[in-house]
């Protein structure tokens, strides 16, 4: 079989991988010179601890599996098991982790909820005040910025991947057929569109009523800490975001608790992890209504770095980089991925919703045995 995957992304290239792990030939065209959509623009978290049960956290932890099988395949990836920290301050947010560790699916999840003294062992950078932590074992993380590269050098050496960057499709001309910008025609036996949050050109042509949302974050980058900080670590302002942690422990929180005007207003939470460098990665706030603004704000930034200097009781280092990213979101948020036939041999696969990076693998998997490769 010939697979033409359109996207450069992770969600694309991990399509590409599965189908030259089942031993057919891909050709795998991308826009730019290379992926500079949200696949580069995240943590790199294999985020388990916080997705919905079900179908949703089945795909995390299937992912999981897989990314850690691909590390040991692929070492640039930088695939590192380091769990999660979510410390916590007062009774309130204690007892939303109280809830989370009584879930049926905690010990899935490898949840665990310790005390102060407990989490600074496992992470001895969280110097800072705090009275306990929920950990998440299953938690992980890679290197956003090179994992298409690793992942496409060890795809090369099969003999069964091409890789065209600097070409936009722009018409489907036939069953599992493409014409890219340059006038070329791609065909295959099934084409795949992972195009990400690029929504608009062919992928509205063919899915015009797509139920996909774009959402805009910030995040920032530091120079390198200093020390190793041994877990991701978020806060409690995601337990109100991710789908895991509600209960009636949250509804209290939510009703008795307000989060900082900032954090409300740019609807955030801190999530943080170390890169392979030592830097800091550090995010993130949603921004959901069009047009998107085209700058980028200082107050989350400062709000992020006054949380993050509370839990390492220390200044943060200098931020060395800022940006945003765009990413797709199912409208429903409950799914974890739209796959649609859109044309004869083609479909379109998006709307992972900030879950891209962890599961993609998965879903990958998924796209591959449902079409019979």
């Amino acid at each position: 079989m010939r697979v033409i995957v359109i996207g450069g992304g992770v969600v694309g290239t991990m399509h590409a991988w599965q189908a030259v792990e089942r031993g057919h030939e891909v050709v795998q065209i991308e826009r730019e010179a290379e992926a500079r959509g949200a696949s580069l623009r995240n943590f790199g978290q294999i985020w388990v601890s916080g997705r919905a049960g079900g179908a949703e956290l089945d795909t995390a932890l299937r992912a999981r599996e897989l990314w850690e099988r691909i590390g040991e395949r692929v070492p640039g990836l930088g695939f590192r098991a380091i769990g999660s920290l979510t410390p916590v301050r007062n009774a309130r947010e204690y007892a939303v982790a109280e809830a989370a560790v009584a879930r049926p699916d905690a010990a899935a999840r490898g949840y665990k909820l310790v005390t102060a003294a407990e989490a600074r062992e496992i992470n001895p950078a969280l110097r800072g005040a705090f009275e306990a932590a929920l950990w998440c074992e299953r938690d992980a993380a890679v290197e956003p910025r090179t994992a298409q590269l690793h992942l496409r050098e060890a795809l090369r050496a099969s003999g069964r991947y091409t890789f065209l960057p600097g070409r936009e499709v722009r018409e489907v001309t036939g069953p599992g057929a493409v014409r890219d910008d340059h006038g070329d025609v791609h065909r295959g036996d099934v084409v795949v569109l992972a195009t990400g949050a690029w929504l608009s050109g062919l992928v509205r042509e063919l899915a015009p009523e797509l139920p996909v949302r774009r959402v805009r974050l910030q995040m920032m980058q530091t120079e390198p800490l200093g020390e190793p900080l041994t877990t991701s670590v978020a806060d409690a302002d995601s337990f109100r975001y991710y789908p895991a942690y509600q209960s009636a422990a949250l509804d209290a929180l939510n009703a008795e608790q307000a989060q900082a005007p900032v954090a409300a207003a740019h609807k955030m939470q801190l999530l943080m992890v170390q890169r392979r460098d030592g830097g800091l990665t550090i995010g993130d706030t949603h921004e959901y209504e069009h047009p998107f603004a085209f700058d980028t704000l200082e107050e989350p930034y400062d709000h992020l770095t006054e949380v993050v200097e509370s839990f390492l009781g220390r200044p943060l280092p200098k931020i060395r980089h800022r940006w945003a990213g765009v990413y797709a979101q199912c409208t429903d948020t409950t799914r974890v991925v739209h796959r649609e036939q859109v044309r004869d041999g083609v479909w379109l696969v998006t709307g992972p919703g900030g879950r891209g990076m962890t599961c993609s693998p998965a879903i990958a998997e998924t796209t591959a045995n449902e079409l019979g490769w």
